[in-house]
């Protein structure tokens, strides 16, 4: 009996969220390449655990997977309106941002309709085949399975892994403390519980913060008699709202991430850490009794205090990591050009560099903040970027792309070319006369 040859991919994705199955979507409409994605959980889920009522997107509906490149795309919101017969009411509805929960339906009625997604498929090992010039994917399937898939070219979307204050990190450890000690990624799988605590913690001053804090006091009854107490520690100066005027928002532009690139590293670093200020000064945690203490710092009066409460959740943001299948025996990771700080090197195309050798493309997705800047992990410019990687991985323009996408110039503006001044001359005598 021979065994069936390994099937081999112009590109291969790993990981399904929103970015890569934004490339899906839009490597649909190019023929001529044989794409595949794979991603470990049994179906599309999309940070199920913040998806609460009356919680919505940060951006208008038209960032969703196509729009802001291929209107004309069949896997675009409003198209998923149209073949769930809701356009009507989603016009008269005038509502540009829409619920998370329909977000979440969205990207999944999107996934289970592209053939190249494949779900259930955990990437074990990523590596690279000298002998056939190709890179080698060896998944596994919930049963066991594992399989091995060819690919030219490769992009990473594994998405971002919550981040949380160092001091909380034993007593998640700490298997004792579950449903009590939590990211706020966790937060739905364990309101209920909760929801019964005498007194909650919420730490960290943005968005999913706020939304943690305001369904817990959603629970109180209004007399003080039911519901936690709800405590809001941030670390910023104070509780500002989201920055959504027009001009700000030109940020989130790929004439921003051209600007943000062509700054010194030293700069960039300095920039990113301004503009994501998530956390709070949490010194030591640790449980005592029935419950947990927080020592806190004031961070204006540099003075130390304590905090009693029952549970905590954290909601201090996400990071990028190494993904685990790039190491090991074989691995990729030894072939990837990392920075001093082991992060990815990415040129214009969100391309990696890897040892002059491999002849194949490494890609990534909302992995460039150190190098592309705070629209990394915006959903307004998924589309863009996956535009650009399909272009570049195909090698040709399948989707043409914006230069120019902001009224905002935000470099110093060039210098003018100065003209030469003609010099004097005497007048002729043809001049004089």
């Amino acid at each position: 009996m021979t065994e069936s040859p390994t099937p081999v991919y112009d590109l291969v994705g790993v990981g399904i969220g929103p970015f890569n199955l934004s490339l899906a979507a839009l490597a649909h409409g190019a023929p001529d390449l044989r794409t595949l994605f794979l991603d470990a959980k049994p179906a599309f889920s999309w940070h199920p655990g913040l998806l609460m009522e009356g919680t919505t997107l940060q951006v208008p509906f038209l960032a969703d997977l196509v729009t802001m490149v291929d209107p004309t795309s069949p896997w675009s919101y409003l198209n998923y309106l149209r073949h769930h017969d809701r356009m009507f009411p989603f016009f008269f509805s005038e509502r540009f941002h829409i619920p998370r929960r329909e977000y979440d339906a969205y990207c999944r009625w999107v996934s289970d309709a592209l053939p190249s997604c494949q779900f259930d498929a955990y990437v074990e090992r990523l590596g690279w085949d000298e002998e056939r010039d190709l890179f080698v994917v060896t998944r596994r399937a919930a049963d066991g399975t594992r399989t091995r898939v060819l690919a030219r070219q490769i992009v990473l979307g594994v998405g971002t892994n919550p981040v949380v204050p160092k001091a909380l990190r034993p007593l998640l450890a700490d298997g004792s403390h579950a449903g009590r000690v939590l990211h706020s990624a966790d937060y739905r799988t364990h309101r209920a519980r909760l929801a019964a605590c005498d007194d909650v913690t919420v730490i960290g001053a943005g968005q999913s913060g706020a939304e943690v804090a305001l369904d817990l006091l959603r629970h109180q009854d209004g007399e003080g008699a039911g519901g936690p107490y709800v405590r809001w520690l941030a670390r910023t100066n104070a509780f500002a709202p989201m920055e959504y005027s027009k001009i700000g928002l030109e940020h989130f532009t790929p004439d921003y991430i051209r600007y943000f690139r062509a700054l010194p590293e030293a700069r960039r670093e300095q920039l990113v850490a301004e503009q994501w200020q998530l956390g709070v000064a949490v010194v030591d945690a640790e449980a005592s009794g029935d419950g947990l203490t927080l020592t806190c710092r004031h961070m204006q009066q540099d003075t130390l205090f304590e905090i009693r409460t029952s549970a905590i959740v954290s909601a201090t943001g996400y990071a990028a990591s190494r993904p685990a299948f790039l190491d090991g025996p074989d691995g990729l990771g030894t072939l990837v050009d990392w920075d001093e700080k082991g992060r990815y090197r990415i040129d214009g195309d969100y391309r990696v560099t890897l040892d002059p050798q491999i002849s194949g493309r490494l890609y990534v997705q909302n992995a460039e903040l150190h190098t592309h800047g705070v629209g990394a992990p915006d959903l307004t410019l998924g589309a863009w970027r996956a535009a650009t990687i399909l272009n570049a991985v195909a090698g040709r323009t399948v989707l043409r792309v914006p230069q120019r996408t902001a009224w905002t110039t935000f470099g110093a503006p060039r210098a003018a070319a100065k003209v030469p001044t003609p010099a004097r001359t005497a007048p002729s005598e043809e001049t004089q006369r």
